[in-house]
């Protein structure tokens, strides 16, 4: 009778923010120091409840705990949907990526070719790998190598982001797959297959926030049905983004299941070991890994200030993201820019001084809010001294373009800082377009999940302020006891909601980072939609909050989402997977094939630095710089070689060539005259206003620009004037390209610095 009781009592209890001692969803509210007697049971049946199903303690499901056989059943039927799913988005990307090059009936040069950019200097180091006589001696070249840089030799392994290249070079060599698999089709089913993985982890996110697998089942829809918002692989397979958020989906997903309740200590353990292997991965093949860390570390901050988290688990998390940053460190020779990275500052800041100021939760609710604000402009201020002390030890400047950038975003007024224009005027680096709200609003993805995040946020304002009330927030026992708290919000369902609102927040300042934020925002609104709380709280302002209503709704309206989608974006699916086209770039493959059969095997090339990674990788040529910009040298060199774009003397751009070892220069049509930017974004604007030259065409300029004294390289030289032939022969030609061979007898330079600077 006492149980039907406390049952009957627990059913006017508020489902997100308070305790139903296992109904509903909810947590454990009391602050009991141990269970006994039915109470242990009762514990012991908690947590043999396995970490997917729903349990009446953790799950939100609000249904009384099954029969074995039944969870079993459901585990099984949620576990073959998420493989199902996975399966489905790997092949969708597959036959897309087939279908828009006619990849399988290109020619080798052709498929190189079509790794563009960034992508293809990537892919060339997995080529290289393959074509060393051994393993051992592949990965000497890419530790020393002199082919990627001229005049430089440099640790690849430690400068740039490929040991997944190195790992599936050994894999291709040691399986029994040569005869079977050709390895750009081995590298390519990689990549496709960790899309898999990223639904999984989207899918298994989903089903632990709300206890269904419908709600997984919802999200990897989603994901598949906004393809052109979540991700981009099936055209840029080789960027390390591609290869890095599939495991940080399975770290958010531990996160996820690390912080429900009640669970055991083995079941903890596990967790954490996840977190830190997929932070690992993660991490190691992304060299931005730091700022996607830098936002997961306020994220836990935020929570531990409002006391949503144990200071065991803030520890926990903020050890995890360390371990895994030092690891991958170890891993890249002591790469000084990890030791230099902001997160890391950030965490020691963090943890330094949630040590030395503990007060935080005493006194009145105004006093413990401006404690909460002195105790984050100390942890602000503390972040900045570490990060600039640690960076003026080790002379750290390979990440400076990055700040440049973020500095010219959110200024007011331009800059002439050429890394910064660089991105700047990048579309990707812009904000986001609204019409991805507007593709994201016909799937009906977006309505469903701004309700989620607009209640949830509602309501978590509400329990931070509860927790920093007198009274509430964390009750510290005794020496050697447990930290126990009354639960006002699920931690889980905090740390998710912070996550999307972050991210989303940086998805909007800079477009190319939606792709962290699309993805979990489908498990996210599938959360919403198949979960108790969002629900709780509608049908409570409706006044009709009834257990046969919840369940009504929590079911049918995923079904009828189903049904929409199955009929008005299965033809379009079908149409887009059958539409065919096919690769057409002849002026590329015939520069790249004249390259490889009409000079010499350690000739060295300049150009621009996306095609420059073409020619790296289709015929091994060495360059004067490539995309990985990571590197404050090669800023320079690329600034330096880019001049061949400006109006510069042809003695100055003959004398910066030969300083950075070039033997041929690459021009391109599409560069010297192009019209893809406005005026002030193109490269050669760029270049004119470093060089503090007037731009090209009307328009206005700042007064202090003056109109250079020569034409423009790219344009003069192909003039054939005497001032040029004497310098440089014509090489090749096309509608695209002009290539010029550097003359290796001229007079000697008066110029003496061994890279010359353009006039500021």
């Amino acid at each position: 009778m006492e149980f039907r009781r406390r049952a009957k009592q627990s059913q006017l209890k508020c489902n997100l923010g308070f305790s139903t001692d296992g109904s509903e969803g909810g947590y454990n509210a009391s602050t009991t120091k141990g269970p006994t007697g039915s109470d242990a049971t009762q514990e012991r049946v908690r947590e043999e409840v396995s970490l997917l199903g729903r349990s009446a303690s953790f799950s939100g499901s609000g249904i009384l705990l099954r029969w074995p056989w039944q969870q079993r059943v459901s585990m099984a039927a949620g576990l073959f949907l998420a493989g199902l799913l996975a399966v489905t988005q790997a092949w969708c990307v597959n036959a897309i990526h087939e279908n828009l090059l006619w990849f399988s009936q290109l020619t080798e040069v052709e498929r190189e070719i079509s790794f563009r950019t960034e992508c293809g200097l990537y892919y060339s180091y997995y080529k290289q790998m393959l074509q060393a006589s051994s393993i051992k001696e592949g990965l000497l070249e890419l530790i020393h190598d002199n082919m990627t840089e001229s005049r430089r030799t440099i640790n690849l392994l430690q400068r740039m982001n490929i040991y997944q290249e190195v790992f599936l070079s050994v894999l291709y060599r040691l399986l029994p797959i040569q005869p079977y698999l050709e390895p750009v089709y081995f590298y390519i089913y990689t990549v496709f297959s960790l899309q898999a993985v990223y639904v999984i982890g989207l899918y298994l996110t989903a089903w632990l926030l709300s206890g269904s697998w419908l709600a997984g089942t919802l999200t990897g829809v989603w994901y598949i049905l906004n393809r052109v918002d979540t991700t981009r692989v099936e055209f840029t397979i080789s960027l390390r983004e591609n290869w890095s958020l599939p495991f940080f989906a399975l770290q958010v997903a531990a996160i996820t299941c690390y912080l429900r309740p009640q669970l055991g200590a083995l079941q903890q353990k596990v967790m954490v070991w996840l977190m830190y292997v997929t932070t690992f991965c993660f991490c190691l093949m992304w060299q931005f890994n730091q700022f996607i860390l830098l936002v997961q570390a306020l994220v836990i901050y935020s929570l531990d200030c409002a006391d949503l988290l144990t200071t065991t688990q803030v520890t926990t998390l903020y050890l995890v993201q360390v371990s895994g940053l030092l690891t991958v460190w170890l891993l890249q020779f002591c790469n000084s820019m990890i030791l230099g990275s902001l997160v890391l500052s950030f965490i020691v800041a963090a943890l330094f001084i949630r040590h030395y100021h503990s007060g935080l939760k005493t006194g009145g609710l105004l006093v413990r809010l401006g404690k909460v604000l002195f105790h984050s402009a100390a942890v602000l201020l503390l972040t900045v001294i570490i990060n600039f002390l640690t960076k003026k030890v080790l002379q750290l400047r390979s990440d400076e373009h990055i700040f440049k950038f973020i500095k010219s975003k959110f200024a007011l007024g331009s800059t002439r800082d050429f890394d910064a224009g660089l991105y700047l005027c990048e579309e990707a680096f812009g904000l986001l377009p609204l019409d991805t709200l507007e593709r994201l609003a016909g799937t009906l993805l977006l309505y469903p999940y701004m309700l989620t995040v607009l209640l949830l946020c509602g309501t978590l304002a509400v329990a931070a302020l509860q927790n920093l009330s007198p009274g509430g927030g964390l009750v510290e026992e005794k020496r050697g006891a447990a930290e126990r708290r009354v639960e006002a919000f699920r931690p889980d369902v905090a740390y998710n909601l912070l996550h999307t609102v972050l991210y989303g927040i940086l998805a909007f300042s800079t477009m190319r980072m939606k792709y962290i934020w699309t993805g979990h925002m489908c498990a996210v609104a599938a959360y919403g939609v198949c979960g108790t709380e969002v629900w709780t709280l509608v049908l409570r302002v409706l006044r009709c909050n009834t257990k046969v209503l919840l369940r009504l709704f929590r079911y049918a309206v995923p079904l009828l989402i189903f049904c929409w989608l199955y009929y008005k974006f299965w033809p379009k699916l079908m149409e887009e997977l059958s539409e065919l086209r096919e690769f057409y770039d002849p002026d590329t493959v015939e520069l790249m094939t004249w390259i490889s059969t009409k000079t010499p095997k350690q000739a060295v090339f300049a150009g621009s630095m996306q095609l420059l990674a073409g020619i790296k990788l289709c015929t091994g040529r060495v360059l004067t710089n490539h995309p990985h910009y990571e590197d404050k040298v090669l800023r320079e060199r690329t600034r330096q070689v880019y001049q061949v774009y400006a109006r510069r003397s042809p003695e100055d751009v003959y004398d910066i060539l030969r300083a950075v070892g070039a033997d041929y220069v690459v021009l391109e049509n599409s560069i010297c005259y192009e019209r893809r930017h406005r005026r002030g974004c193109r490269l050669r604007d760029l270049l004119d206003l470093a060089n503090g030259h007037v731009m090209d065409g009307p328009g206005d300029n700042d007064p202090d620009l003056v109109p250079a004294a020569h034409q423009r390289f790219c344009e003069a030289i192909k003039t054939d004037a005497a001032a040029y032939t004497a310098l440089f022969t014509r090489a090749f030609q096309n509608k695209t390209f002009y290539v010029y061979r550097l003359k290796k007898k001229r007079k000697k330079s008066t110029k003496t610095s061994s890279e010359p600077h353009p006039p500021q």
